[in-house]
């Protein structure tokens, strides 16, 4: 296919302080240096071939003419002529010149004078391709035998220079310089006189610039980025990356702002035999406006946040994992947009996977960035252990597994417990002769607690009862699956009835503290569980049976998948699970959920909890994507209508709307952005701010990308104060360009 002759126009800006002529990055034949030229039998020997060759014995000059290739110490070369003076050693190639190195890189030129070992010389017209597709070109170069490259009024780009049809096309950025110098030694290109262009648009000089020769990170400052807010004025941050090693690494980033003190950040990363880890900091130096808005003291003190992670293979079996997140203050990341989390977990885990065994031993802190939440009360999880063993000769034609756990959980101004259990479960899975996939499962477990400072738990049904306290638990539970399949409409559906019952007797849930079972609620995930709190503290009793159906169709392209069911209690013993929670009477709510996908365009996602006895929605959660990679549409709406008088509990009523999307127009360019808009009136949460329509924030940004280039400008609005983090517009910009320091 013809390539449009617009196309065609190579890039010629004026360079600056350009002598004569100017750089091309395009119009060359740059395809491999395929040299059939016979090898040389050593070093000091040059292998030739040429369609004609003649040789003037008294003034000792070879002229070789027609596809001449030359063959000399693992460096090639080809050209249309080739004139080599034995006396002096000068050789001189005209016309389509090209020259490849051991190292990979390929110099093309009009005309190039080397000495006879091929390695050094000067190049009319250059163009250089390095050995990962970067180009450098000049009106003169001058190549040095150790390799290194000195150009006058260059051109540098990483990008492509041909479309996808294979036709010539605009670097998105190249940089323009008086003089190049590539040193291979140190796998840098250097500049003199440079200035960055985008889009054939000159930026400001850069003086100073350098930046790797190939892939390979290099030390030297990254591109700065820039934002504008309410809070912190007009901020630029400019990055400095240094390389400690090949398999290590720190960048340091001061935060200068026009409306507060500067902040230094600092990332260490690094590679080890076993695995890698990171460590990241911020810190800076001023006042403190706590989350209530009041400034307390407005002295300046300390401010900043750690965070790490990493993860560790000791060998097939033996792992190590873990993050850690702490901050000085519960507003400071709000302040400085480094995140908008309000718990900060810290983790650990050593963990053995063995063929029929598993060992977890773990820990876990938590630092509340809440309002409300005192830091007191958080728990410190520290030892979690967890075992498990699954028995290889099976029992009645069932697989058995052992659990071993313990938990000690810990605060500084709040109740502490401690627990450990043994437990054994067996499981028989079968198919009957009509279908019916049926699984039998038992299971019984032995747990001791101890727990003092119960008083401190706010919500009595958690504490449980000071002291030790013991419990055994037993459960049977018979589940039925029976899959009808048939055509429908093109494809197959599949129409899966299902049937459990589960027994367990009576236990002594209360005098039991409860840390890891708490915000419950009724959903299709759980509602087939044999218990179906969300953790080992609480265990439901009594006797049940579940019953719903699975509908399932498939056909090219189009899959959907539904499910719903309920479930009810045969016994009339309180239920243990709140007001609210879909399980509180002894029939329970009706749950259910539908995924709809259809190929990669539509996946939406349905889920909802009807009311048992008047059908009223007590959840509904609709989470869509609609669209491909580049345009697409992001859609969630959340409504808990828990129905909770119960103002302790850990989930009270929520409603609210999510959106975001991005929109591709022209060729790289796109629209985004997001908004989160609090539907929560006054009567479903009084402790709440919102009163059925309060934005909490949006934003929206226009960005470019492609190969080489990264630009985006955002703009993002705030609706709510938290602490010295102050509602309004912020403004960020950045650019990122492959390849690129000073």
């Amino acid at each position: 296919m013809a390539c449009p002759v617009a196309a065609q126009q190579t890039v010629e800006p004026p360079v600056v302080q350009a002598p004569q002529g100017q750089p091309d990055l395009q119009d060359r034949d740059v395809s491999a240096v395929a040299v059939d030229a016979p090898a040389p039998k050593s070093d000091e020997q040059v292998g030739f071939a040429a369609d004609n060759l003649n040789y003037d014995t008294d003034s000792e000059i070879v002229v070789a003419e027609g596809n001449v290739e030359m063959k000399r110490d693992a460096v090639q070369m080809r050209a249309d002529r080739v004139t080599w003076n034995r006396k002096t050693g000068e050789v001189v190639a005209e016309g389509d010149v090209a020259l490849k190195n051991p190292e990979g890189d390929t110099a093309y030129g009009d005309r190039i004078v080397l000495t006879d070992t091929l390695r050094d010389g000067v190049v009319e017209n250059m163009l250089v391709v390095l050995d990962n597709g970067a180009r450098l070109a000049a009106v003169k170069g001058t190549r040095f035998d150790n390799g290194n490259i000195e150009l006058e009024n260059a051109a540098y780009t990483p990008c492509p220079v041909e479309d996808g049809s294979g036709c010539p096309k605009k670097p998105t950025w190249q940089i323009r310089a008086v003089r190049v110098i590539y040193d291979r030694a140190h796998n840098k290109v250097r500049y003199k006189g440079a200035r960055v262009e985008i889009f054939g648009l000159p930026l400001i000089p850069l003086p100073g610039l350098s930046h790797p020769a190939n892939s390979e990170a290099g030390s030297g400052l990254l591109v700065p980025e820039i934002r504008l807010d309410r809070t912190n004025g007009f901020e630029i941050a400019v990055p400095y990356y240094l390389r400690l090693a090949t398999d290590r690494d720190i960048t340091i980033t001061p935060h200068l702002y026009t409306e507060s003190v500067p902040m230094i950040e600092g990332e260490f990363r690094a590679l080890t035999d076993i695995g890698s880890f990171r460590i990241n900091g911020y810190a800076t130096h001023s006042s403190v406006v706590p989350v209530s808005g009041q400034v307390i003291d407005p002295n300046r003190q300390f401010r900043g946040y750690l965070e790490s992670a990493g993860k560790f293979q000791f060998d097939p079996r033996w792992s190590l994992s873990y993050s850690g997140r702490i901050t000085t203050d519960r507003t400071f990341m709000r302040r400085y947009d480094i995140s908008r989390d309000d718990r900060l977990r810290s983790t650990f885990e050593l963990e053995r996977i063995g063929g029929q065994s598993y060992l977890s031993i773990a820990g876990w802190a938590t630092q509340t960035l809440r309002a409300n939440d005192a830091q007191g009360q958080q728990p410190i999880a520290l030892p979690i252990i967890d075992y498990r063993q699954r028995l290889a000769d099976p029992l009645l034609g069932g697989q058995i597994e052992l659990q071993l756990n313990t938990l000690a959980i810990a605060r500084t101004a709040g109740q502490d417990t401690q627990r450990a259990f043994a437990g054994a479960t067996w499981n028989l899975r079968g198919l009957t002769g009509l279908g019916q996939e049926v699984v039998l499962t038992a299971m019984v477990r032995g747990d001791v607690y101890h727990s003092d400072e119960n008083l401190l738990t706010a919500i009595p049904g958690y504490r449980g009862k000071s002291g030790w306290e013991g419990r055994g638990i037993a459960a049977v539970a018979a589940d039925m699956r029976w899959p009808f399949i048939g055509e429908f409409l093109g494809g197959t559906q599949t129409l899966t009835p299902r049937v459990q019952i589960v027994a367990t007797p009576s236990l002594k849930n209360l005098d039991i503290p409860n840390e890891d079972s708490r915000a419950f609620d009724l959903e299709d995930s759980n509602l087939f569980a044999i218990n179906r709190f969300n953790g080992y503290d609480r265990f439901e009793d009594g006797a049940r049976i579940t019953y719903g159906f699975e509908w399932n169709f498939s056909r090219p392209g189009l899959n959907i998948n539904s499910i719903i069911g309920q479930s009810y209690r045969l016994s009339d013993k309180p239920s243990l699970f709140p007001d609210g929670t879909g399980l509180t009477d002894r029939t329970s709510d009706i749950v259910g959920r539908t995924t709809i996908a259809y190929k990669d365009f539509l996946r939406l996602t349905h889920r909802f909890r009807l009311d048992k006895d008047n059908l009223a929605v007590r959840r509904n959660e609709i989470d869509a994507t609609i669209g491909s990679r580049s345009t697409y549409a992001v859609l969630g709406y959340s409504r808990l209508n828990r129905d909770i008088l119960l103002l302790g509990e850990d989930l009270q009523d929520r409603e609210e709307v999510r959106a975001g999307g991005r929109v591709a127009f022209a060729k790289n360019w796109s629209i985004f952005g997001s908004a989160i808009v609090d539907l929560t009136r006054k009567s479903d949460d009084p402790l709440g701010v919102a009163d059925g329509f309060d934005p909490i924030r949006h934003r929206l940004g226009l960005a470019y990308d492609d190969e080489c280039l990264s630009i985006a400008l955002t703009w993002r609005r705030d609706y709510i104060d938290t602490g010295d983090a102050r509602r309004g517009n912020s403004f960020s910009f950045r650019i990122a360009f492959r390849n690129l320091g000073f």
